[in-house]
């Protein structure tokens, strides 16, 4: 493990430029169990920063996983009330949201996915005030990352020191290794949010992928779409960082736009197991067909989740020369390796994704073309030879990426 100095100044970093903390804010942290060295870190960096108080919702996976293999399916779908409430109150009092997202990769690998499917969809069900309070940006959220054991042995199975290394590559992803972490994080913010005012201003009314995996889509996208990056601003216009790292331009296709055929690039780390060589066929903006080469049943029971898991919400661009690609690296963790590859959502649609969205309700939203659904779920698409080329409504054509890299 990196010395006290050094972690301490990565909860600084996930608190000031992630959280982007107030004094006399309430912060709230999702912590696994086996991240509480790091958890506590970040509870004295919130102090330190001025905070009003700090709470620490802790969460353990193999206890999970005995939940789901041995609770009585009435018991294991149940979600009590004062579970919701807890986190109500806190996006009442305008409390920040910290999220540790580290996970053995395949710990629910033998777990019957049906059981988790109507575990999580009843789950998901009873916090949807709370995410979408979240997804709002009706108060600022972050999710990052540290090792566990399991996770670092499956990206590193032949290493001595695979926590060390995997460290290493965290640090390096979310630019601690940089003299000044917070100014370079300003400086690569300011470059995404160049990029983005250039695809805003080409009024795109559709993008088409291809690659030589197969895929050749077709994605429309609704009318007064913004797309977004860098940094993310609450409803009151605070800046924060949603995700560390972050190297995406991001918008929300029209969810009733999507024709041709759509092939994964990555293995998607889902629940605890990997789904890998992923097809889907969409027809008037729905998957109507689809295969895994791998965890094809779990695919299966997500598309099924609702209406709008078969649906896309979010449609992001990474060039493969971003510092994450340029690693080499298969992390495993979406936060990581969506952030190395064009990539696109299942599910539910951010709504500051379109003008006025983050004031519009879920049948405005709806009405703009944007997505509904429990389940907000990234898989990546990106290869070193995808085009994407913009169309507008004149039917005019201009190169959007070329070769897997950015043509404008």
């Amino acid at each position: 493990m990196p010395d006290v100095e050094k972690i301490q100044k990565y909860a600084g970093l996930a608190v000031r430029v992630g959280i982007n903390l107030q004094k006399g804010q309430l912060l709230a942290i999702n912590a696994p169990v086996e991240c509480a060295p790091f958890a506590r870190a970040c509870v004295r960096a919130a102090f330190e920063a001025g905070a009003k108080d700090v709470r620490v919702f802790w969460k353990d996976d193999p206890c999970l996983k005995l939940r789901y293999q041995n609770a009585e399916e009435e018991a294991l779908c149940a979600v009590s009330g004062w579970q919701l409430e807890s986190r109500m109150e806190y996006i009442r009092q305008g409390a920040g949201w910290l999220s540790i997202s580290a996970s053995d990769p395949e710990l629910f690998a033998d777990v019957e996915p049906g059981r988790m499917q109507k575990a999580d969809r009843a789950s998901s069900a009873a916090f949807r005030p709370f995410s979408d309070a979240i997804m709002a940006n009706k108060n600022p959220w972050c999710v990052m990352s540290v090792p566990t054991e399991a996770w670092a042995k499956k990206v590193f199975p032949q290493s001595a020191d695979p926590v060390e290394e995997l460290w290493s590559a965290i640090f390096r992803a979310v630019r601690l290794d940089e003299a000044d972490p917070v100014e370079a994080w300003r400086q690569h913010q300011s470059r995404l949010a160049e990029q983005t005012k250039k695809l805003n201003a080409r009024r795109f009314t559709a993008l088409r992928y291809r690659n030589g995996l197969g895929t050749d889509l077709t994605v429309g996208l609704p009318e007064g779409h913004l797309w977004c990056g860098g940094q993310d601003r609450l409803q009151s216009g605070l800046p924060f960082t949603a995700n560390m790292p972050t190297e995406e331009i991001f918008t929300a296709p029209h969810r009733d736009r999507v024709e041709g055929v759509l092939y994964s690039s990555l293995p998607l780390n889902h629940q605890g197991a990997l789904i890998d060589g992923i097809r889907l066929v969409f027809e008037k903006g729905r998957v109507v067909k689809y295969s895994a080469k791998t965890g094809e049943d779990r695919l299966g029971h997500l598309l099924d989740t609702d209406e709008g898991a078969r649906r896309l919400g979010e449609m992001a661009l990474v060039p493969c020369g971003s510092p994450i690609s340029e690693m080499g690296i298969l992390f495993y963790n979406t936060l990581f390796d969506e952030n190395a590859s064009c990539h696109f959502a299942l599910g539910e649609a951010y709504s500051e994704c379109v003008e006025g969205g983050n004031s519009l309700s879920k049948e405005e939203l709806l009405r703009r073309g944007l997505n509904d659904s429990l389940i907000h779920v990234d898989f990546m698409v990106g290869t070193e030879d995808l085009s994407i080329t913009g169309i507008r409504a004149d039917g005019t054509e201009e190169p959007v990426f070329e070769n897997g890299r950015w043509a404008i």
